[in-house]
Formats: C-alpha cells, structure tokens, sequence
C-alpha cells in the first residue's frame, strides 16, 4: 500500500501514525523488548508475551494489523518493532527486537531502510524476483517523527504486489502488437495489389480478376478480425453482468448445425448431431451463445476436416459443485492438437499452425471468444485431443433448476 493511500477523510496512513505518535509522550518504541519475538501482529500472542508488550507497541501492532498489504515498522536503528501477517510471509525470517536487514532478505530495500533513516526522508523502491515465480513489487521506507519527543521516530516499511499490474500490462501491449500485425498483413497485401494493377497489370484482365479476388479475401479477414475485436470488447465490459434468459441449447445447437451446412458441404464433412428427445435449459446470452458454438463446430469443419465427419453429442451430468451442468461436445476426427498446445489454445492469437489459420480464414480469437463468453455464463471449456486422434471440445454450462416450458 503506497503511503499516499487515504481513506474517506483524506488523511493518509502514515499521516495518522504520525498523529498517532504526536499524541503520547512516553518514548516506549525506541525501547527494544524485553525478548526478540517472531508473533506478526495479527496474531495471538501469549499471555506472557501480551503482559511484557509496551503498550504503544500493542496499540501499534493493532495498526498494522489491518493493513492489506506486507507493513513492518522500526525502530530508528532498524530494528523490527512490529509487523503484520503478511509482511511475515513475504519475510519469515522478520522477528520482533532484531535488524531488518535479517528478515528482510533483500539488498536494495535493506540499502534503502538504512538511507531513510540516515537522511529522514522517504525512498520508494521497485523489486523484483525471479524465483520460484517471476514477480514484481515496490516498497515505500517512510520515516515517522514523533512531534512531542525530539529524535523519537520509527520506519514504515510498506510492500505493495505489482505483479498482477505488470502483467496486465504486459497482456495489453502483446494484444496491441499482435492485432496491429493481424490488420498490417492484409492491408499490405492490398496495397500491393493496388500497385500492380495500377502498373505492371493495368491491362491485363486475367491478372485483374484474380487479384480483385485476393483483395477481397483479405478485405474479410480484416473484417472478420475487426468484429471479432469488437465482439471480445463487449463481452469483456459485461464480464460482471450474468444472463438470466431462459435458452435451450439442444434447439440453439440444431440451428447453429444447420445454418453451417453449406460450408460442411464444401469441406466433405458430415455434421452428426446425437440430441436428447428433451430440452436442457440454461440461463444465457443467445447471441454470445450462438456465437460460441458456431466458433466450435466451425472449427471442427476447417481444421478436421479431413477426418470427413464431427459429431455433436449432448450430456447432463453432475458437476464438481454437485448441481446439474449441460454438457455439449464438438468432437472431430481430424489430426488432432499436441498436448503441449492445449493450455495456450484459448489466449488470444495463439495458433498451432499459423499459415493453416490463415489459410482456413480464421483470426486467432475465436478460442479466446468462447472462453470469455463462458466465463460470463459460469461454465467452462474443457479440450481433449492427441495428435493423429482428432479432438473433443466439451462446453458444460449451468442447467436451470426449474426448467422454463418455453425457451425464450
């Protein structure tokens, strides 16, 4: 927690502690306790160890306490005065009355306890680790001075996780970069196009039509990657809003089937679907999912093609909470994925065959999409697929307790 961090009334933390210390007079915290003791704050401590506590230290235990973040504060020759519960599992080697420098295992926030308390003023630092997880994180050395005692003073010690902001970011500039390349690599096929029938082409009808016919293909990629985009935006901002429309996916699947019969009849492929004589109802987004399962079957179409035939197949079963889920796989007999492909198959552009995708006209989001309309829906995404055995993707989505006799 950054020591600029302020609750309702404006007034920091650490402008509090140091309100905290102007409104005593005893000079107890630059006394070290009777025993070192490893207790972090927000523990119990021992009835014998609670008698010995100063009382300004057990008022600054309660503090620290309820701070969210790693807190340790010291004494002005570095000593661990007091420390909560979580800046004990960054650094179990802290205890009550030694050095710093001994729990806090870190050369440069050790190099900056030792200056903020040598100059008076603050140090913001950044650290990170490379083990056992890359993480990342800052610390804030803030020296409090006790008003009514002069030379009286301690060290907050405050650590704040930057790993989940960093790799937000991180996230965010690999998906600006990867989109700029997907729209860059049809637009230069088009420009070039251009080129040529403006030059060398001019007057040649045969090369005319068939690079018309190039740029028009590139012309949908880059629309199909642009409604792709917007389609994972919006799902995005409504991530937090769960549908609460009765749909029946048995019906919802039969017409995504159907209405993707011209293309199985292009690619030579059967679309086989085994439903139940029954409905299974779920609370759902229609659109988003008729969206997901066209991504699906689709995918089995282009890509498993060769195995001549995908079969759709529908369950209900038990899910690991115990209540109802509706289970739906799309199941192809095509060349099947590699195991080491499987966990990445739903970031965003990843794609095992890159110029295959291309080729088949795909975006490298339509995993991506499926994974985050089910996270809307509270349902989940399993893939089983060997290469040279095909592969199965199974949706399971929540059935509605009480079924609606009408799917609306």
């Amino acid at each position: 927690m950054p020591a600029a961090d302020s609750d309702d009334t404006g007034e920091s933390w650490i402008g509090r502690l140091r309100r905290f210390f102007g409104a005593h007079d005893e000079d107890e915290l630059s006394r070290p306790t009777s025993a070192p003791m490893s207790t972090p704050a927000s523990a119990p401590m021992p009835a014998r160890e609670a008698r010995d506590t100063p009382p300004e230290i057990a008022l600054l235990d309660a503090a620290v306490a309820g701070i969210p973040d790693p807190v340790a504060v010291l004494d002005p020759s570095g000593r661990v005065l007091a420390f909560n519960t979580e800046a004990a599992s960054l650094a179990p080697a802290l205890r009550r009355g030694e050095p710093a420098s001994i729990g806090f295992r870190m050369p440069e926030l050790v190099e900056a306890i030792r200056d903020a308390i040598q100059t008076g003023a603050a140090r913001r630092i950044e650290l990170s680790t490379r083990l056992p997880a890359k993480r990342f994180s800052e610390a804030f050395v803030t020296p409090v001075t006790r008003a009514s005692t002069p030379g009286g003073s301690v060290v907050v010690v405050t650590i704040r996780d930057l790993t989940p902001i960093r790799r937000v970011e991180e996230m965010r500039a690999d998906f600006v970069a990867n989109a700029s390349h997907e729209l860059r690599t049809p637009l230069a096929a088009i420009a070039g196009f251009i080129d040529t029938l403006q030059g060398p082409a001019r007057d040649d009808p045969a090369a005319r039509t068939r690079f018309l016919g190039i740029m028009q293909a590139q012309a949908w990629r880059m629309a199909r990657l642009i409604d792709d985009l917007l389609s994972l935006s919006r799902i995005e901002l409504r991530a937090h809003q769960r549908p609460d429309t009765p749909v029946d996916l048995v019906s919802l699947v039969r017409q995504v089937a159907d209405g993707l019969q011209t293309l199985a009849r292009d690619r030579g492929v059967a679309i086989e679907v085994d439903a139940p004589p029954g409905p299974l109802v779920v609370l759902g987004d229609r659109d988003e999912l008729t969206r997901l399962f066209e991504n699906l079957i689709e995918n089995g179409l282009k890509y498993g093609a060769s195995g001549k035939r995908v079969d759709i197949a529908f369950a209900s079963a038990a899910g690991a909470d115990g209540k109802r889920e509706a289970r739906v796989s799309v199941r192809d007999y095509g060349p099947g994925i590699a195991v080491e492909h499987l966990p990445r198959l739903t970031e965003r552009f990843y794609r095992v065959d890159v110029g295959e995708s291309r080729a088949q006209g795909g975006t490298g989001l339509g995993l991506a999409l499926v994974k985050h309309i089910l996270n809307r829906h509270q349902g989940r995404l399993s893939i089983d697929s060997k290469a040279g055995a095909g592969a199965t993707f199974t949706v399971a989505l929540p059935l509605v307790e009480e079924t609606s006799p009408k799917d609306k």
